[in-house]
């Protein structure tokens, strides 16, 4: 199985090549786009773990996209640039960068990078989960001693898995909205809980960045196990994991 899905956006076409080739050999899934727009395209029909992400683009500069995928993406952002200057770092560090890396690379810093990002993100995703389980209902004793038949997600492996075994890889963004709602014990979480956990800030109604992490996960569910996710919106409350869940090595009252 392929590893969490990178994301090269780079408009010389031979780095690109180059990049994308090293990050498949390294195990990763690797793809390309040469812009924002196709960049955003992608996303469409992808959960991309981490963009690396060149300043320098034809349309749309590559900090104006870091702070948009910020906002409302998730995915882990490594900036690639030949602007060495300390200014340039710092601006796409402040704006969301995880990483900064100056051309020309050397792919196996990139490598280095990815992997480093990969952890750093899967920690804060564990750290996440604990404190959500944490907080959470007890556990129903009637069924403690029971594995009932229920999903299970994994903050480490970054993983949501059905009753039946299907396995599905989540995003930063999708682990934190799914440890979240399973938190809450089959209870609703409110949209400004969803936005406070995915985003840290209230929920301003005309923001539509929750909908659409919810819309990508219940596609990606539903296209995983062949059926309805149970990922359920409440009218005028926000959404509700409707099955039984559970957090993998959360403790069990």
């Amino acid at each position: 199985m392929a590893g969490p899905t990178i994301v090269v956006v780079e408009d010389e076409s031979s780095l690109r090549s180059d990049m994308i080739e090293y990050l498949t050999g390294c195990g990763f899934h690797a793809i390309g786009a040469r812009d924002g727009a196709e960049l955003d395209r992608l996303l469409q029909s992808h959960s991309a773990s981490i963009v690396v992400l060149d300043v320098n683009l034809p349309d749309e500069d590559g900090f104006k996209i870091a702070a948009r995928l910020r906002d409302s993406h998730g995915a882990g952002i490594i900036m690639v640039t030949a602007r060495s200057s300390t200014v340039d770092r710092i601006v796409g560090l402040e704006i969301g960068a995880d990483a900064y890396l100056v051309k020309p690379v050397e792919l196996r810093e990139l490598e280095a990078q990815v992997k480093s990002l990969l952890r750093r993100m899967s920690e804060r995703a564990a750290e996440s989960a604990a404190q959500a389980a944490g907080s959470a209902a007890p556990a129903d004793p009637v069924h403690d001693g029971i594995d009932e038949a229920r999903w299970s997600l994994d903050p480490t492996e970054w993983s949501l898995t059905n009753p039946a075994g299907i396995r599905i890889s989540l995003t930063s963004m999708e682990m934190k909205l799914t440890s979240l709602l399973a938190a809450q014990a089959r209870k609703p979480a409110t949209r400004d809980q969803i936005s406070q956990a995915l985003y840290n800030r209230r929920w301003n109604p005309e923001d539509r960045s929750i909908d659409t992490v919810v819309g990508r996960l219940r596609h990606k569910v539903e296209g995983a196990i062949g059926g309805p996710a149970p990922l359920k919106s409440v009218h005028g409350v926000g959404y509700v994991f409707s099955a039984p869940i559970r957090v993998l090595g959360a403790a069990q009252g």
